[in-house]
This record gives structure tokens, C-alpha cells and sequence, in this order.
């Protein structure tokens, strides 16, 4: 069910969902901006895009495809490794900073559902899980080694260089290709790995 159904449907549940998927997504692109000025880069920040403010991070098409499909995009934070300091890894601390803010995000709401410090309500306890899932799916899936994703920038950093600019060269058509996978049910199985992966490193840190 995509959320614009929801939200005609289930007004609350559509706020329960939307607002944790909404800043989960822009605190991943802002962790993407701040590492990249960390690294010298200020071009997002020169953008505009250092912002919690939702418009800025919001893509058309994305978003319609997420009310529509439950599946969707933000804009990427513009990022220009050629103002990097240092070598190349750079680019994978970068890329690697929306995923572990998707990590924190997780880690956090299973703290607070695990030992709240003051009892929780039904609605945030709802809406803290829904946090915790979203961040979940959103760090296992930018995991994958696919162009645009996260992991695929990550996978280049480690790979040798000229096995890293035969990679690069499926950028253009990697949204196609991700797609594709998506579709076909090609990347669930991936997907259901790290994210079981992630759960249990997450529960492993809870109960140590």
C-alpha cells in the first residue's frame, strides 16, 4: 500500500509512517553534507542543503513514486570529491556516513523501546518502532553495491583502480539495473541478509 492510500485511509498511521520515514531519509543526505564538508567539500552546504527543512530534500518524482508505491527518493546531497582532502577514502567515509547515521537512528530507537526513561504511549511506542524498522530497511538497502546506492561508492574505494573505473561505468544505467532487481525480486534475499545482519549486531550492543 503506498502512503497516499494510507493517508486517506489512516490519517494517524500515515503520520506514524511518514514523518520517521520523511527524516530518517533527510538526516541520511544531511550525514552525506557534513561529511563532505568535514572532507573539505562545502558544495551541499553552498547548496543549501545542510537542512532539516524538508522542501529542500524532497524529489518530485520520488515522492510521488512513495505516496503512490511506498517506494520512493530523496535528492542527493550534491557532493564534489574533487574538493576532498587525503586519498580516496574520502569518498567512503562520505558515502558511509548515511548509513550509520540509519544505523545510530536504529540503534537509538531500540534503546528507548528497550529501557524507555519515562513510560512511553502507545502512539510513540508505534511511532519509535516504526523509526527503528525504517532505519533498518534504509541502512540495509543503501548497503547494496548497486549505482546510485551508498555501497557501491563504498565498494570502489576498496577496489583497485582500474577495476574501480570499470565499476563507475554502470552509473549511468545503475537506476535502471537497481530497478530492474527490485522488480524481479532479485535483492530480497540480499536485502533480508544485511538487515538480519544489522539486527544482530543492534541486539548483540543491547544485551551485552
Amino acid at each position: 500500500m503506498g502512503l497516499l492510500n494510507l493517508l486517506f485511509e489512516h490519517p494517524a498511521a500515515f503520520l506514524v509512517i511518514a514523518l520517521p520515514l520523511l527524516y530518517s531519509i533527510i538526516l541520511h543526505e544531511l550525514a552525506h553534507g557534513w561529511a563532505a564538508l568535514l572532507m573539505g567539500d562545502p558544495t551541499a552546504r553552498r547548496a543549501g542543503r545542510l537542512t532539516l527543512n524538508p522542501l529542500k530534500h524532497l524529489d518530485p518524482m520520488g515522492t510521488l513514486m512513495l505516496l503512490l508505491f511506498g517506494f520512493g527518493w530523496a535528492r542527493p546531497v550534491p557532493v564534489n570529491p574533487a574538493n576532498f582532502r587525503g586519498n580516496r577514502m574520502a569518498m567512503v567515509f562520505v558515502s558511509s556516513a548515511g548509513i550509520a547515521v540509519n544505523l545510530l537512528l536504529a540503534f537509538l530507537s531500540f534503546l528507548l523501546l528497550e529501557a524507555p526513561p519515562v513510560p512511553l504511549g502507545e502512539t510513540t511506542v508505534m511511532t519509535v518502532a516504526v523509526m527503528a524498522r525504517i532505519n533498518v530497511i534504509l541502512a540495509a538497502f543503501n548497503l547494496i553495491p548497486i549505482p546510485p546506492l551508498d555501497g557501491s561508492k563504498i565498494l570502489m574505494g576498496f577496489l583497485p583502480h582500474r577495476m574501480g573505473i570499470l565499476f563507475s561505468r554502470i552509473e549511468p544505467y545503475g537506476f535502471f539495473i537497481l530497478i530492474g532487481l527490485l522488480y524481479f525480486g532479485f535483492l530480497d534475499p540480499v536485502i533480508r541478509a544485511f538487515r538480519s545482519g544489522i539486527l544482530w549486531v543492534i541486539q548483540a550492543l543491547l544485551f551485552q
